[in-house]
């Protein structure tokens, strides 16, 4: 029987994987099912729309998957040292938005860096999961992909490693409001809250506290278009 609730949080999650291997056999027997079908599998009601439960199929894919990390800074599979990212793809498989990575720090961030940033731990080894994201298809119709297994290396680690420093300078700075969906050429800096009100500290251009809107690190499509493009060529 099927819950009247589309309220993923709220229910008991799986044990998490002990393995890299078994992560990768639990999510290659999604592949193929919609999300209809696995909802109906963890007894979850499929939303209409994802205009108020954007982040709906990810935390399904959560759930089904024994992810326990929640909203934590830390990997979904910390045992594992792994991070799950479901991605929306249109039909020629090109990813229909930006890819939220975590919060940036605001203040306190003397000391931080690259090789132990939020945003390099989150990466380091992703599962990635492709999901239709077609407007025009109902979220319960929609097909999950086939997941595969992303390490942050060499050249792409280098893009993000100089956005990341660019954007962190700035924030450093006192420049928080300077820095714009536009900073970054791979990676950007976006606010990230449940609603324009939501108010967090920051530094401002004297090193005083000020109060901001909390940010999130983004990947632009751009990236993870070639991401997929290399995996699945």
């Amino acid at each position: 029987m099927v819950t009247n609730s589309s309220n993923i949080k709220n229910t008991t999650m799986k044990p998490a994987p002990n393995s890299v291997e078994e992560l990768l056999e639990r999510a290659s027997l999604l592949a193929g099912l919609t999300l209809g079908e696995l909802a109906q599998i963890e007894n979850i009601r499929v939303p209409d729309d994802f205009k108020r439960e954007k982040g709906w199929s990810g935390q399904l894919l959560e759930l089904a998957l024994g992810a326990q990390a929640g909203s934590k800074a830390q990997q979904d599979f910390a045992n594992i040292g792994v991070e799950l990212k479901t991605i929306p793809i249109d039909a020629s498989g090109n990813p229909l938005e930006t890819t939220y990575v975590c919060y940036a720090h605001l203040t306190h961030i003397a000391g931080i860096q690259w090789a132990t940033s939020s945003v390099r731990n989150k990466l380091n080894k992703v599962l990635w999961v492709p999901i239709d994201g077609r407007r025009d298809i109902p979220p319960a119709e929609r097909c999950i992909g086939t997941p595969f297994l992303w390490s942050l290396r060499g050249e792409q680690e280098a893009y993000l490693r100089q956005d990341w420093e660019e954007i962190m300078d700035m924030i450093a700075m006192g420049d928080i409001e300077k820095v714009t969906a536009r900073h970054g050429e791979f990676m950007q800096l976006r606010p990230k809250a449940a609603n324009g009100s939501a108010l967090t500290d920051a530094i401002g251009k004297n090193g005083q506290i000020i109060q901001t809107r909390p940010r999130g690190f983004y990947l632009r499509k751009e990236f993870t278009r070639k991401i997929l493009s290399d995996y699945f060529s």
